[in-house]
């Protein structure tokens, strides 16, 4: 396995996943609910996030085959997605493909919550499944895919722990922390995106013996 593939992998997928940033919007989406409520709701995020992003990890290279998309095509499209989000994330802006006013409106059943709006779209957006599925595409073996779903895991586990911990953690770094800890993740997946661009454009050249 190589061991900056692995690393890539999984910075790539925490910058998009973002659950620091994402603190905020639990605490308040969960306001008033028990203790036990909360554990709930956490499962069903966990679960439903690891289930998307596995799902499209594993058909990903179908999809890629069904519709005549080529990987470098899909690098140059998810790039674009990614440095958008970037941007939003840099301006402190909460992505409008992560969560939506309508999202929160329709966010009334307790548990629900942790389906939609908090597990899809804001855990397992498309941000992250694009990340995801150009990971795959990038893979050279099966160690390489190994890191991208090892990735997915630890990245669920550490948001597990910060969401069982949100109500601390939001106290004591209140909502300008989370802000400019977003700001700096937003930096990481600017830098991601225009790179899988680069690599996108690259491989374009390459399939049109352009270099």
């Amino acid at each position: 396995m190589s061991t900056q593939f692995a690393i890539e992998a999984f910075v790539a997928i925490f910058a998009i996943v973002n659950p620091i940033g994402n603190i905020p919007f639990f605490v308040t989406l969960t306001q008033g609910y028990s203790p036990k409520e909360k554990k709930d709701v956490i499962i069903k995020i966990i679960v439903v996030a690891i289930a998307v992003l596995v799902i499209f990890g594993l058909i990903g290279n179908y999809i890629f085959m069904l519709f005549g998309i080529t990987i470098p095509a899909f690098g140059i499209a998810g790039g674009i997605l990614l440095l958008t989000i970037a941007f939003s994330m840099l301006h402190g802006q909460k992505p409008r493909t992560k969560l939506t006013q309508q999202d929160k409106e329709e966010a009334l059943a307790r548990e629900a919550v942790g389906i939609v709006p908090l597990g899809i779209p804001m855990f397992a957006g498309p941000g992250a499944i694009t990340t995801i599925m150009i990971y795959m595409s990038r893979q050279t073996g099966v160690f390489d895919m190994f890191a991208v779903f090892a990735s997915i895991f630890a990245t669920m586990a550490v948001s597990f722990i910060l969401l069982t911990y949100s109500d601390r953690i939001f106290s004591r770094m209140g909502r300008m922390g989370a802000l400019a800890i977003s700001r700096i993740m937003g930096l990481i997946l600017a830098a991601i995106a225009i790179q899988f661009i680069i690599d996108g454009v690259l491989g374009v050249a390459r399939l049109n013996g352009l270099i």
